[in-house]
């Protein structure tokens, strides 16, 4: 399982359930990486998409803590257990979680990768990604040159989990 994110220099997300920026070669890499595999979701990331409908051409497993909560053209969940149980029929390399933080923090011990588009710019932000480059069980072992988008620099980064965190048993 690989988790794909986009954070800026402090390592946030997000702020009011929305996306910081978006960066059109971001938002092509995330389309690359996951089209025709498995994403997993909260139930506010999924809100966020337009329509608040699940992403076409993908599976797409939502968790959420309501029982009746329903959308069409999704697998929903109420657990990590769960949704790793309904990812398990497919290949972990095709399988993505793409947020929200809470999300991000529960599925992080059952990845393996992570693809992370650093951006150079610090965000008014209420929601973060923890932070890999303090973390010893993952080691960066890929970074893009550095890219621009108008006035913003940033990196494609991916991160390998090297060791058990200690933090996530």
């Amino acid at each position: 399982m690989k988790c794909i994110v986009a954070v800026d220099s402090n390592w946030a997300i997000g702020k009011n359930n929305q996306l910081l920026v978006s960066i059109p070669a971001d938002m092509r890499f995330f389309k690359e990486q996951t089209m025709n595999k498995v994403v997993i979701m909260g139930r506010n990331t999924l809100a966020s998409f337009p329509g608040g409908k699940p992403l076409k051409n993908r599976v797409n497993i939502v968790v959420t803590r309501d029982p009746k909560f329903y959308v069409p053209d999704a697998v929903i969940v109420h657990s990590v257990k769960q949704a790793a149980e309904a990812a398990a029929a497919y290949s972990p390399d095709d399988v993505y979680v793409i947020g929200g933080a809470s999300i991000y923090r529960q599925f992080l011990p059952l990845c393996d990768a992570a693809f992370v588009t650093k951006i150079d710019y610090s965000y008014d932000a209420d929601t973060y990604f923890p932070n890999l480059d303090e973390n010893p069980a993952w080691e960066l072992t890929e970074e893009s040159d550095e890219q621009t988008y108008y006035d913003l620099t940033y990196h494609f980064t991916t991160y390998n989990r090297i060791a058990e965190d200690p933090a996530e048993e």
